[in-house]
Parts: structure tokens; C-alpha cells; sequence
């Protein structure tokens, strides 16, 4: 079996990396990278390629049995330009989902967000609901959309506002409802290997509650 995952560098995806090289269940952890990263592993194949490439981008995932997408952005690292975070937010995925489909790949797991909803005012509320929505489209037979709340884990880059909500979201978590309250980034990981060894074709929405119940 061989998965590949896309947003290997990321909170999620770096657990989920580890996660997916220590289960025998894949023999073949493929990553989908823009720059070389320094990771070496018997099972690792590491694969650098330009998201704007379909060719190379088709090439790179074939022969996939499970694609996981944990990819995201922010609105620091993209300077407040909104068309540049849809390019990695939704753009990717969306493209990544279709292409999956043509190369016989039947099996999408995505990170999405907590209050996902298309019709939202809030833009990352939004732009997470459309991505789920257009995936959803994408005609696989087996589709997991994530919606996890704030995560909980060592990140590679500072982000002070949202060490604030964890500190705050941390010491209040008796008042806050299940649906919103924070998540380990690596329960988040460990709960996505697991559905990517279940045999049920379908769309599936995990909300965070979900998640943080999973057996």
C-alpha cells in the first residue's frame, strides 16, 4: 500500500508523517514537497514538485492508494493576500482531489476546520467550506474531511496569536462546548491513519468532537 501525503512540514502532517512510517499497514510513504526537506526512512519516497505543474503533479501521484492532504496556509506567511491563500487552501486540495481521481487514487483524506461552512462571513470559514464542498464534487468513491478546532502541538514557526487562544482555550477548556475545544495535532494524525485502513466508501465529515472520541 502506498500513501502520500501533502503538507508533510506542517503540525498535522508531521505527526501524521511519523505515524504513517511506523505502520506496517503502508509500505510506501510517499511526500509531496516544494523544497527539500532533511528526512530519511527505508519507506520514504520524497517527491519535490510545482503545484502548478499537473503534469509532474499527475506523474508524482500515481500509483497512490490514499492521499492525505494536510496543507495549509496563513494569512501572516501569504501578507494578507487572500487570492494567495486560496491558492493554497482551496486551489490545491481541490486540484490534488481531481487528480486522484484520474490516476485511480479513490481515497482522500483532508484537514479541514472546525466551522467549515461556505455561506460563512468569516473568510477562512468560508474558503474551508467551499474546499469541502468542491472535494466533495471531486467523485471518490471515499472522501474524510477533517474539521478539527485549535491544535495543540509544536509547530516549526511561532504564531503568537494562536498561543494565545491555546493558553486561553487551554485554561477555560470546562467552558468551552466540546465541538470548539483544542485538539493534539498528533489525535488528529493518529485518528487519519485509522480511517485510511477502513474499507467504507462514502463522504465522511468528522467534526472535532468526533475526533477527540475516536476508538
Amino acid at each position: 500500500m502506498t500513501a502520500t501525503l501533502v503538507g508533510a512540514t506542517g503540525l498535522i502532517g508531521s505527526y501524521l508523517l511519523e505515524e504513517l512510517l511506523n505502520d506496517p499497514y503502508f509500505d510506501t510513504v510517499r511526500i509531496l514537497i516544494r523544497r527539500p526537506i532533511d528526512i530519511t526512512h527505508p519507506k520514504l519516497e520524497k517527491k519535490i514538485v510545482d503545484f502548478n505543474d499537473n503534469d509532474s503533479l499527475l506523474v508524482a501521484l500515481s500509483n497512490s492508494d490514499v492521499l492525505f492532504c494536510s496543507i495549509g496556509s496563513t494569512m501572516k506567511k501569504v501578507k494578507g493576500d487572500k487570492e494567495a491563500y486560496r491558492k493554497i487552501d482551496f486551489e490545491i486540495p481541490v486540484k490534488l482531489a481531481r487528480f486522484c481521481k484520474m490516476t485511480g487514487c479513490e481515497k482522500f483524506i483532508l484537514v479541514s476546520s472546525a466551522g467549515a461552512n461556505s455561506k460563512s462571513r468569516n473568510f477562512y470559514q468560508r474558503l474551508k467550506g467551499e474546499t469541502d464542498e468542491a472535494i466533495k464534487e471531486s467523485g471518490l468513491k471515499t472522501i474524510h474531511i477533517m474539521r478539527p478546532s485549535l491544535l495543540l502541538g509544536e509547530r516549526k514557526e511561532f504564531r503568537l496569536g494562536e498561543n494565545i487562544g491555546k493558553a486561553v482555550m487551554t485554561s477555560l477548556s470546562f467552558l468551552i462546548p466540546a465541538k470548539y475545544k483544542a485538539i493534539q495535532g498528533n489525535d488528529v494524525a493518529k485518528v487519519m491513519l485509522a480511517l485510511a485502513k477502513k474499507n467504507e466508501e462514502e463522504f465522511f465529515i468528522h467534526e472535532n468532537r468526533e475526533i477527540r472520541d475516536f476508538h
